[in-house]
């Protein structure tokens, strides 16, 4: 027996670069978005340092421009559509050292969108080459 269509949604598998592209560009303006502060100031650097200190990240005024940089990059990466999947990577190991270095202390609400932000396939919308 055949499950009909509107019930496994099958139809909304033509939507699915066009949904990739939008997670890539969404995913890459929040990063981008979250980090920018402290790129632009000096203050807010220092203030994460200050931050990474007090959760016993060693050398945090190496892992705070690290961090910071990195996400930058992934987050243009993304966009750009070049590169995602490494972007993916770094993404993902960025995230998951803040949550067992800080998030884990917030359990599930506060681990969540670190969790989130995951690597995926790139789309064929991306600029990636030989990923297919």
């Amino acid at each position: 027996m055949r499950v009909p269509d509107v019930l496994t949604l099958s139809f909304l598998s033509r939507g699915s670069d066009a949904a990739l592209l939008l997670m890539r560009l969404m995913i890459g303006s929040f990063l981008i978005f979250g980090v920018w502060d402290n790129i632009a100031s000096v203050e807010r650097m220092t203030e994460l340092e200050g931050f990474l200190s007090k959760f016993g990240f060693p050398a945090p005024e190496l892992m705070a421009p690290l961090s910071v940089w990195a996400q930058f990059a992934c987050g243009v990466a993304f966009i750009a559509g070049l590169a995602t999947r490494w972007a993916g990577l770094v993404c993902a190991f960025n995230f998951v050292v803040a949550i067992a270095m800080v998030d884990h202390h917030q359990r599930i609400r506060g681990s969540f969108p670190s969790a989130s932000l995951r690597p995926g396939q790139p789309g064929p919308a991306s600029g990636d080459l030989g990923t297919r």
